[in-house]
């Protein structure tokens, strides 16, 4: 077809095209082609004055589903557009298996001992002491989602591994809970770039929950979380560690108290109220998300943004949608307040390290309220 060329084409002449990404933002920002411009699907009409008209567009979408609609209408409005057949995952994937043939796995664990020994693993090791999160002895489902915190959370554990003092065992478990094979295969191949032995078990969260009208994304958590619970007990494991990172620390202790009415966070580590002699444990919790990015971008390492079926199919029926989300608010808003103040983000994370109980109106520990009138005549 002649308005469709592929990625070997288009690098071939690559100084001819301009290459627009009409994936939602959140999605370009975690990822996207060098030098692409990012014009999401649902705002090409009121955009179009951005592009030249002196210059074929080339367009790319998630999987080369989307990109030949937007081509044809950037046509019709008189631009001489193609589409990128494979779209992104394609190109995604020709990308991991370079990475894979030229062997990069071991520049790429040198990073992280070098350029970014203080900001990252230093920071990981810390956690790890402060919290006593590690024991010996223990073993450990290191659990991988396919984004970037996960994977760089495994590299981590390994290098941890490989010079620790005590002896631990890790496990490295995948979650299959319904993922496209475009999905599955990209996380299978940026494991084996990294060279992270994973062990995949399946589920089918994403069809239980995906005609679910209320808070689908919190009930496919908590059943996300019961399933690596179970899978990583039968596997002889007394703990899982998750990827959540300092900066999501923060955003959750405001959208408690913006949105929830209370004062509360993610621990650093937390006992299964469920599973008897498991626990959780978050060893990213002091790593700031600006240093994972940075990571990624230094060893031009492209992850999975998220995997679920919702995020696959609302590219156009619902604009953006991660920058409607709460979360996505809390972090535009932490992000602005910083830009007066660059304290803010390590006065909000110590704001729930010094609480002054004396200053409390009233507290909850262990399902028991505790009002400051209790006391307040002593």
């Amino acid at each position: 077809m002649e308005n469709v060329i592929n990625f070997n084409e288009l690098a071939a002449k690559r100084e001819q095209y301009m290459l627009v990404d009409i994936r939602d933002t959140g999605s370009f920002e975690t990822g996207h082609i060098e030098g692409a411009l990012n014009l999401p699907e649902y705002e090409i009409q009121q955009r179009m004055s951005e592009l030249p008209k002196d210059r074929c567009i080339a367009v790319y979408c998630r999987q080369g589903d989307k990109a030949p609609e937007a081509a044809e209408m950037l046509r019709e409005n008189g631009f001489d557009a193609v589409s990128v057949s494979g779209g992104y995952i394609e190109w995604l994937m020709k990308k991991i298996q370079t990475g894979i043939e030229e062997n990069r796995v071991a520049d790429i664990e040198r990073s992280i001992q070098k350029k970014f020994h203080r900001s990252i693993f230093s920071k990981f090791t810390k956690a790890i002491t402060d919290y006593q999160l590690i024991q010996p002895n223990d073993h450990i489902a290191v659990c991988i989602s396919g984004g970037k915190d996960s994977m760089l959370m495994a590299k981590l554990f390994q290098e941890l591994h490989r010079y620790s003092k005590y002896p631990f065992e890790l496990t490295f478990i995948v979650m299959d809970p319904g993922y496209s094979p475009a999905n599955r295969a990209l996380i299978e191949g940026n494991a084996g770039l990294l060279n992270i032995p994973i062990e995949i078990f399946e589920t089918d969260i994403f069809g239980s929950v995906y005609n679910v009208q209320n808070n689908p994304c919190y009930l496919c958590a908590r059943m996300r979380r019961g399933h690596l619970y179970n899978r990583a007990k039968e596997l002889g494991c007394n703990k899982i560690a998750l990827g959540h990172h300092y900066d999501d620390i923060i955003e959750t202790i405001l959208m408690s108290m913006i949105y929830g009415g209370q004062v509360e966070t993610m621990m650093p580590k937390v006992h299964s109220a469920n599973f008897e002699g498991m626990q959780l444990i978050r060893p990213m919790y002091l790593i700031r998300e600006a240093e994972i990015k940075h990571w990624c971008m230094y060893n031009d390492l492209h992850f999975i943004q998220c995997a679920c079926r919702f995020t696959d199919n609302a590219a156009s029926s619902a604009p953006d949608k991660e920058s409607t989300s709460k979360r996505r608010e809390i972090k535009k808003l932490i992000a602005k307040l910083a830009e007066g103040n660059p304290q803010i983000e390590k006065n909000i994370f110590r704001s729930v390290e010094g609480v002054n109980l004396n200053k409390i109106i009233s507290y909850k520990k262990d399902g028991v309220i505790h009002h400051f009138l209790d006391e307040y005549e002593n």
